[in-house]
């Protein structure tokens, strides 16, 4: 990833964000316009023009069209409308203002040089990975044609429903205008957080913006549901895509029907605009032309300084990884040593944030002697690493945690991605009769892909073909891409939100380290991200035919060792019932099975100290399905750690001197962490 950029001076920032969004309106980011540019100009003019007759061959020509017009030529009009409006506020008595908007609009000129410039650096968009094919918009169309003429009251039916509560939405308003009361009529919507201010509630003008925006979005989600679709999968589609629109289209992420972006505005004299749209030029600029709104203050924290700060030493080096062994704190640790596995998606201080929820140091402060793998994040000089490599690192990391504490065998822990490739490498080494894993633990790991979940709009043909354009492109598949597709399945909280928060409201993004590391993320070797999406997810080679590697065909039947799998109540990356589905069809004859509540990361940051999220476990594991499971598990409050723990304790050895890892190659957190996507 580019790096951050610095600071710019006041005198150098400045956009305007009429700028950044004409002609071409992103929609992953709200629409934040003010004013039309020609507003100032169709104010009444200070004097009444003198006439003039212009000749025929005088006339002017047609006005070029405004998106074929010189970005030079739109700020030279908007800087000339901006001085009509600055005359007119002058002799109308506000000077200040006047003088406060001056400034403003020179900051705003520059920043939109600054702005053109960074959208000019964007790459040729893909298309493939943009939306949809065609062949789910063919499907939606055929679907409707199939209802309109074999359902034309129904049709009729629904068009006579929303024309109702469309005039009925506007009459009430009317009547509270009327009335010559400012209050809106009563108001029954459900509560919904995007509408706290109270002028929501109160002022018939946004009140009748809610309410219709609500009466359409129900119009919409009906249409589509009424949709007779070939299979789920096309049903699954058809309502992210119609969600996505619902939520693209919410008032709160436009300007003029956003009352806390105006009600900031008024107060700031316009500064919140300002501001908003230094943050926009400064997300554009970090993310290569994009439009990827920051999360987190990235200049709130350091790797190795504020965060990932437990101590240990990087034990061993290799092109793919870095393998970290963290420093006791016990005088006596577990005989077998403990390696964890993070996801190569994210890097692994999310289990080190700060010491009061690290995991890293809660397992050393248990008395586990403690290997941690960190990832390369890599270029395009990775592009023909695939799955083979990923575990032939696994082995190799085994082997050396082996070497260095003279033991036969170990524990491991994989985590999401890391788990799934975990699996893959248990069942190889039953296949070869190797038993050096004692026991292994999952953390939210999808090994069987049958149910796609919220992910099925995203691995389908169309998409996954169209990352595969990108693959060849770049060699990667780009952290960027995959951090824009994440945030799109839950859009409210990781879209829009943060950016009505920070280029409408102009907000710094908060210094909240989670969502740091979140913004922190790694490229994927083209050839590996192919494999995974096509045969692990789309083909679910593991959970069926089997997945093909080094000779051998995997099986999810060939995990054999003790397992413990850890799954999230409320994850939407993994699934805890796909989770547990996976966890049910291997081989082995030792599974425990816990459930955390929260998500795939707050449910596995759960330290004990903050009794935060509890947990439930079942003693019907794995003998029916992941339904009766839940409703046979008994739910225990505090996090789950301490009761991972215990098992873990069981099967990790005599208590030992603990081993000092010593000098090492260089300090934790290493080397590859600091290492940021391009």
């Amino acid at each position: 990833m580019a790096s951050q950029p610095k600071k710019p001076s006041k005198e150098a920032t400045g956009t305007r964000r009429k700028s950044a969004a004409t002609g071409k309106s992103d929609p992953k980011v709200p629409h934040t316009d003010g004013p039309p540019e020609n507003a100032a100009a169709q104010q009444k003019p200070a004097s009444k023009p003198r006439r003039r007759t212009v000749k025929p061959e005088q006339a002017p020509q047609p006005a070029k069209p405004k998106a074929a017009e010189e970005p030079a030529t739109v700020m030279a009009e908007t800087r000339q409308a901006a001085s009509l409006m600055l005359a007119d506020l002058a002799k109308e008595g506000h000077a200040p203002t006047a003088k406060k908007l001056a400034e403003n609009i020179e900051r705003i000129d520059v920043l939109g040089q600054r702005l053109m410039s960074a959208f000019a650096a964007r790459n040729a968009p893909n298309p493939g990975v943009e939306g949809p094919g065609p062949d789910l918009f063919m499907t939606a169309t055929s679907a409707f044609m199939k209802n309109l003429s074999e359902h034309p009251s129904r049709m009729i039916e629904t068009q006579v429903t929303f024309w109702a509560e469309t005039l009925t939405n506007y009459a009430r308003a009317q009547q509270a205008l009327i009335a010559g009361k400012l209050t809106a009529p009563k108001d029954d919507t459900p509560a919904d957080r995007r509408f706290s201010n109270p002028l929501w509630q109160s002022h018939p003008y946004f009140n009748l913006i809610k309410k219709q925006y609500l009466t359409n979005a129900r119009a919409l989600r009906d249409a589509a549901d009424e949709l007779d679709l070939p299979d789920k999968v096309a049903r699954r589609r058809i309502d992210w895509l119609t969600n996505q629109i619902v939520d693209m289209m919410a008032p709160t992420n436009f300007l003029a029907s956003n009352p806390d972006a105006l009600e900031k505005a008024i107060e700031t004299e316009g500064e919140s605009l300002v501001r908003g749209l230094e943050n926009l030029v400064r997300d554009v600029e970090l993310n290569g032309g994009e439009m990827i709104v920051s999360l987190a203050d990235r200049q709130a924290f350091s790797v190795g300084d504020n965060i990932g700060t437990a101590p240990g030493t990087v034990v061993h080096r290799a092109p793919l990884y870095e393998l970290i062994q963290y420093a006791p704190s016990t005088e006596k640790a577990h005989a077998l040593p403990l390696v964890i596995f993070p996801p190569w998606i994210n890097k692994f201080y999310i289990l080190d944030l700060k010491p009061q929820n690290s995991m890293i140091r809660w397992l050393v402060d248990q008395g586990q002697t403690l290997f941690v793998v960190s990832w390369k994040n890599p270029d395009a000089s990775f592009a023909d690493v695939g799955m083979e490599e990923y575990i032939a690192a696994y082995l190799e990391v085994m082997d050396k945690v082996l070497e260095l504490t003279d033991q036969k065998k170990l524990n491991a822990v994989g985590y999401c991605i890391a788990g799934t490739t975990l699996s893959l490498t248990l069942s190889l080494l039953e296949q070869r009769g190797d038993d050096r894993v004692n026991s292994a633990t999952l953390f939210t790991a999808l090994t069987d892909f049958s149910d796609q979940g919220e992910f099925t709009a995203f691995l389908q043909n169309d998409f996954v073909s169209g990352i595969g354009e990108e693959v060849q492109r770049h060699g990667l598949l780009r952290a960027r891409l995959m951090s824009r597709t994440m945030s799109f399945l839950r859009a409210n909280d990781l879209v829009w939100g943060p950016a009505i928060r920070s280029y409408m409201m102009g907000e710094s993004p908060p210094a909240f380290d989670l969502l740091f590391w979140n913004g922190d993320g790694t490229n994927l070797p083209g050839k590996m991200a192919m494999q995974y999406l096509r045969e692990l997810c789309q083909k679910n080679a593991f959970a069926t035919d089997g997945f093909d590697l080094s000779g051998h065909r995997l099986h999810l039947s060939d995990v054999k060792v003790p397992l413990c799998a850890i799954a999230c109540e409320t994850d939407h990356i993994a699934p805890w019932k796909d989770s547990w589905r996976g966890v049910a069809n291997m081989g082995s004859k030792d599974k425990t099975f816990i459930l955390s509540q929260s998500g795939h990361i707050a449910g596995i940051v759960n330290p004990p100290s903050k009794k935060k999220y509890g947990h439930y476990v079942s003693d019907d594991d794995f003998r029916s399905d992941h339904t009766t499971w839940r409703e046979t598990s008994t739910f225990h409050e505090g996090s789950w750690w301490p009761r991972w723990g215990a098992w873990l304790q069981e099967r990790s050895g005599d208590l030992l001197d603990a081993r000092d890892p010593g000098q090492g190659i260089e300090p934790a957190p290493g080397r590859y962490v600091h290492e940021r996507a391009s």
